[in-house]
């Protein structure tokens, strides 16, 4: 993935599949960034720029969750619920009902972190892991 277009695809679209390598990257990059940004961001910085800078989390989160649900055969629409869960429980978790939304998160590491994809072309389209023969 060294295109800067494949890069905005991966972060900016919802549209295709993605195989479990990329999403695990793509996951370690979007939760590096937002590690950093609560490091860096004082408490008057992180008001200021929160607006702007978790949003776009959020929405690059749900496109590289619907995109690994698409590989799985799901509907990109369980990301809604995996999101969720982790705002739910983020920085940690505080409150009994944080322990139904770990169930879910542990739901979503086992289903898209661990198992592989569906085999062959699917409604979401082409296996990623396929080379395209030309």
């Amino acid at each position: 993935m060294s295109d800067r277009s494949e890069w905005a695809e991966l972060f900016l679209s919802s549209n295709g599949r993605l195989a479990r390598t990329p999403f695990l990257i793509a996951c370690a990059v979007i939760l590096g960034v937002a590690v950093l940004y609560e490091a860096i961001a004082g408490y008057t910085l992180h008001w200021l720029t929160g607006w702007l800078v978790y949003p776009a989390l959020l929405f690059s989160g749900a496109c590289v969750l619907s995109k690994r649900l698409h590989d799985r055969g799901r509907s990109g629409w369980w990301s809604l619920l995996v999101l969720v869960a982790v705002i739910a429980v983020w920085p940690q978790p505080e409150h009994f009902l944080d322990f139904m939304f770990c169930l879910v998160i542990v739901w979503a590491v086992v289903e898209l972190g661990v198992m592989g994809g569906e085999q062959g072309a699917n409604r979401y389209g082409p296996n990623p892991l396929k080379a395209i023969a030309i």
